[in-house]
């Protein structure tokens, strides 16, 4: 009896351990983050670090979710792997010298681990706006769900930065440089195109200019701030798609 008693007792033991790990956020999706690989975005800054930095602290913060970072930086493998455009053929769909470019390998590293979100992380240099823009893709079928997850995001920012909250735009307004979505034949941000990205969730976080939001964007205390926001948002956000 006595035996029996221990045995039943650790039967239930292993159901609680079960179920408290599945409780737990009870999240279970990829998430791939693509920092900013840009090192050529002003004059003693480089965005490339400060979206790292950020990124870091996102993935830094708790719960942890199954996530993993893209990144080009110093690959010399790869062209314009720590500079270029995301929305220039040259820079990112083109090979040169029979090499991809910094922003295919991350798209390419990205699908390997079948995420279910997507987030880049980005300065928005030139705007002279202390600000931050969400982007999403045009077109395609999970555009409602992306402007949800961009607007939240957004808004989580602006609230611990005190940015100015710029909204959620499509990556086919913005009128930037000759890169276009194959689907729609749209000016588009590569790392958000269909055809390139596979993850169904996909956002691009414009945070900041880097002169007018300088003092920000170069603070580590700001950047976790940043970057924990943007966890805690993406988690609940996550815990209301899956329920």
């Amino acid at each position: 009896m006595r035996n029996f008693s221990i045995l039943l007792g650790l039967i239930l033991l292993f159901q609680f351990g079960c179920s408290a790990v599945k409780k737990g956020t009870g999240i279970r999706s990829v998430v791939v983050w693509q920092p900013s690989h840009q090192t050529d975005t002003g004059k003693d800054f480089s965005e490339a670090a400060t979206c790292n930095a950020i990124v870091e602290a996102a993935m830094g913060t708790q719960p942890g979710l199954r996530e993993y970072k893209v990144w080009s930086l110093g690959k010399a493998d790869y062209h314009h792997a720590d500079s270029g455009s995301n929305t220039k053929i040259q820079h990112t769909s083109a090979v040169i010298d029979g090499k991809i470019s910094g922003y295919a390998y991350e798209l390419q590293e990205s699908n390997k681990l079948k995420p279910r979100v997507f987030i880049s992380v980005h300065n928005n240099g030139g705007t002279r706006r202390n600000a931050v823009w969400g982007y999403i893709h045009y077109g395609d079928k999970h555009e409602a769900d992306n402007r949800e997850l961009a607007a939240v995001l957004v808004k989580a920012i602006c609230e611990v930065s005190g940015m100015e909250n710029r909204g959620v735009l499509l990556d086919s307004t913005t009128g930037r440089n000759d890169y276009r979505c194959a689907a729609t034949g749209k000016l588009s941000f590569y790392s958000l195109d269909e055809q390139v990205n596979t993850a169904p969730y996909r956002v691009l976080l414009e945070i900041g200019d880097n002169a007018a939001s300088r003092a920000i964007l170069t603070d580590p205390a700001k950047q976790k701030l940043i970057g924990e926001a943007i966890k805690k948002a993406l988690v609940g956000w996550l815990g209301k798609v899956q329920s």
